[in-house]
Formats: structure tokens, C-alpha cells, sequence
């Protein structure tokens, strides 16, 4: 898949298992799996850093493989799910931070068109995030709100 605002291909550098059947090498059963997510979303870490923490330190390539829920749902069996979503949240700390940037060096110019990207990614996720019914209909990103949030 393509860059969304550049003219290069992107790769991941990861490749994600073919099969989704569940690696002769777990030994962790899937309500220890549950436990083992719900016990490090309690600990502050983020979905991302779960599953990478998963991959590392215990062996499991796919959270759906073994447990055969997604991380997100069983975070939202435990009522442990955020209300915002973690993309959407990353995209809005990015802007905040290059807004304050901005502030103080003013003859960025370079950096106000990546403002303007970056704040073009949010609305065009909040836009599918609002759809799918993730966040509320109401939600609206302000670039005065952002900074106080």
C-alpha cells in the first residue's frame, strides 16, 4: 500500500502469519492469553505495545489465533476499552506537538503543510471512526481543543 501523502510505496517489514490456527509452540492457554491482555491494558500499555510485548516476551505471533477474539473485544468484555481510538489519539498528540512547534518558530514554513496533512488524517479517520460508531457523532477536532486535552 502507498504513502498517503508522498510519492513512495511503504512496507511494513513485518509479515503476519499465513494460517490463523493457533502455533504448536503456545503454551499458554487462551485464558491466560485473556488474563495476560487485560493485566498489561491495567498496567497503561496500549494495544500496539500489548501485542508487541505478547510477540516478544511470550511467543504468541497472533492474539486472534489463539484466544480467537480480537484484542479489542476482549478488552471491551472487561470494560477496559478506550474511548478514543489509539491511531486516532497518536495523530492528535502529533498535531498538538507540531502546533506548539509552530508557535515558537515561526518561519516554519515547511512544517505548517504537515500540520495541515497531519490534521487532514484526523478528520478523514474521525470521518470513519464516526461511521462505525467507535467515537461520538458529535466528536470534532478543534486545534484549540487538542491543545487542551
Amino acid at each position: 500500500m502507498g504513502r498517503l501523502h508522498s510519492h513512495r510505496h511503504g512496507k511494513s517489514h513485518s509479515i503476519r502469519p499465513a494460517v490463523l490456527r493457533a502455533p504448536s509452540w503456545i503454551t499458554l492457554s487462551t485464558s491466560d492469553v485473556e488474563e495476560l491482555v487485560v493485566k498489561y491494558t491495567k498496567d497503561g500499555l496500549t494495544p500496539s505495545q500489548i501485542g508487541i510485548k505478547l510477540r516478544d516476551q511470550h511467543a504468541i505471533p497472533l492474539i486472534k489465533s489463539v484466544t480467537n477474539k480480537k484484542m479489542g473485544q476482549i478488552l471491551e468484555e472487561h470494560d477496559l476499552k478506550a474511548e478514543m481510538p489509539e491511531d486516532l489519539e497518536n495523530i492528535v498528540k502529533k498535531a498538538v506537538n507540531l502546533q506548539k512547534h509552530l508557535k515558537t518558530n515561526k518561519g516554519d514554513n515547511r512544517n505548517v503543510r504537515s500540520l495541515e496533512l497531519i490534521e487532514a488524517k484526523v478528520h478523514r479517520l474521525s470521518v470513519y471512526y464516526k461511521r462505525i460508531g467507535r467515537i461520538a457523532k458529535t466528536w470534532k477536532y478543534k486545534s484549540v481543543v487538542a491543545q487542551l486535552e
